[in-house]
């Protein structure tokens, strides 16, 4: 009850009621004063809002590349190894490279300490018919650890068996996309579909993974739910299998061996030089532990390199990195747009400031009258410092309302994730009520420090 008393006595109530007054007799004064504060508070609420939305979806890119992954893509064109043709004489030389394959993942499987899993990839443009229904898709052969990198769940049915995969079984996975589209009403386990040349038979059907435009463009993703899923071995088997010498090649191979005799032939072999040689189009491997990503990542390119006889037909990515590097980004960017928000609380503070200094000079005779009649000088200084923070919190407050409604808008007609959190209307409230008060000290004080009689002849 003492200290209610000493904190709450019935002057501090008073000298507060005086501010009130003097802020409501000069209401649109008090509200410019205070868009300074306003624009600031909102300013800093958005920005946060879409930094935090930006986080989030970042998160969610990683989650989509997976977690700890290292991606061996080949390169198609294969290079070559040029001789010093004026020197002796001799025609440029061409590396062979048996190209990304089985036997790489089996080599590294057998290899590298470490390793969660390793998911080699075969991908082809195809199209998908049924029922008179023609959709261009993509044919991805795989194995089943490519569904537990990627945390992939069945909607529907079930995951390829040993059988299938090792006999590369005429079945295959859908996407939800996929079973929209052919599959409207009607259960598609067990139904078939033909997938290019051959028919398929759907075991299951993968839940839906929202991929947005944006992770699509930047990190090459996939649209996962229109693609056809099917063992390795079956796509080996049945579609496409680039390890094997054709017939063609073998034609072609004889006359680079005999000489030219016309342009033509040339032409032939530029193209079969320009030929995806390799058997496998992507593989994705897995780490146990962050921190052997790199690591890792150099012994795979001196494994494969050895086993492309020195010929570098291959790229090695770590998604993760290239995400952090991202972020990091990101996060400049939120610095740099925080730090113009305060700036503009700053210009805010500033502005409550001259305006309080300004109304120090208005209302001299009213401080000498308070003065005059028993006021302290602390009163002044307790009067001042209200209307300073008065406005300050005011501003706040429909600085709260504005950046809420600002980061909505955002969201909404940009396009732009947003992410309002409760800590950031904390800080920029706090930091407003802070401005108010510490710029509204040094008006307080020069207030106070009038003299009542030379402020009673003031004109």
């Amino acid at each position: 009850m003492i200290l209610a008393n000493k904190y709450f006595s019935p002057r501090l109530w008073a000298n507060l009621y005086i501010a009130i007054d003097a802020v409501i007799a000069n209401k649109m004064r008090s509200l410019l004063t205070a868009l300074g504060i306003i624009f600031g508070v909102a300013a800093v609420i958005a920005m946060l809002a879409i930094g935090n939305g930006a986080q989030q979806e970042i998160l969610n890119q990683i989650k989509l590349v997976g977690v700890n992954n290292i991606v061996i893509k080949p390169i198609i064109e294969q290079k070559e190894e040029k001789l010093d043709e004026a020197a002796n004489g001799k025609k440029e030389k061409k590396k062979f490279s048996p190209g990304l394959t089985i036997r790489d993942v089996e080599s590294i499987r057998a290899t590298i300490p470490g390793l969660e899993r390793v998911s080699p990839e075969i991908i082809l443009n195809t199209n998908v018919i049924r029922n008179g229904i023609r959709r261009s898709a993509k044919l991805v052969g795989v194995e089943p650890t490519y569904f537990e990198i990627y945390d992939f769940q069945m909607a529907e049915g079930r995951m390829f068996n040993d059988e299938q995969m090792r006999l590369g079984s005429s079945v295959c996975i859908i996407g939800s996309g996929l079973k929209s589209r052919f599959f409207p009403t009607e259960n598609a386990i067990g139904k078939s579909i033909k997938v290019g040349p051959h028919w398929l038979t759907i075991v299951g059907v993968m839940r839906e993974r929202l991929v947005s435009e944006n992770s699509i463009s930047k990190l090459g993703i996939r649209d996962f739910n229109m693609d056809v899923y099917a063992p390795l071995q079956s796509v080996l088997i049945r579609y496409q299998n680039r390890d094997l010498i054709t017939t063609e090649e073998l034609r072609l191979a004889n006359m680079r061996s005999q000489g030219f005799s016309d342009g033509s032939n040339e032409s032939e072999e530029s193209e079969l030089e320009k030929k995806n040689y390799h058997q496998l189009d992507r593989l994705v491997i897995q780490v146990s532990e962050t921190n052997k990503l790199q690591t890792t990542a150099e012994v795979l390119s001196r494994l494969l390199e050895r086993k492309h006889y020195e010929l570098i037909d291959f790229e090695i990515e770590i998604p993760e990195l290239l995400l952090k590097q991202q972020q990091r980004t990101n996060d400049i960017f939120n610095y740099v747009l925080g730090a113009i928000a305060g700036i503009s609380l700053l210009v805010g503070g500033i502005g409550i400031m001259n305006i309080m200094l300004a109304s120090v000079l208005e209302r001299i005779k009213e401080i000498g009258l308070r003065l005059s009649i028993g006021a302290q000088k602390s009163d002044v200084v307790q009067q001042f410092l209200f209307e300073a923070v008065m406005i300050s919190v005011s501003g706040g407050l429909i600085g709260v309302v504005l950046g809420v409604t600002m980061a909505y808008l955002v969201s909404v007609f940009a396009g732009i994730p947003t992410i309002i959190s409760f800590s950031s209307i904390v800080l920029s409230f706090g930091v407003a009520a802070t401005v108010g008060l510490i710029f509204g000290i040094a008006p307080a004080r020069k207030a106070a420090s009038q003299d009542p009689i030379a402020s009673l002849r003031y004109e």
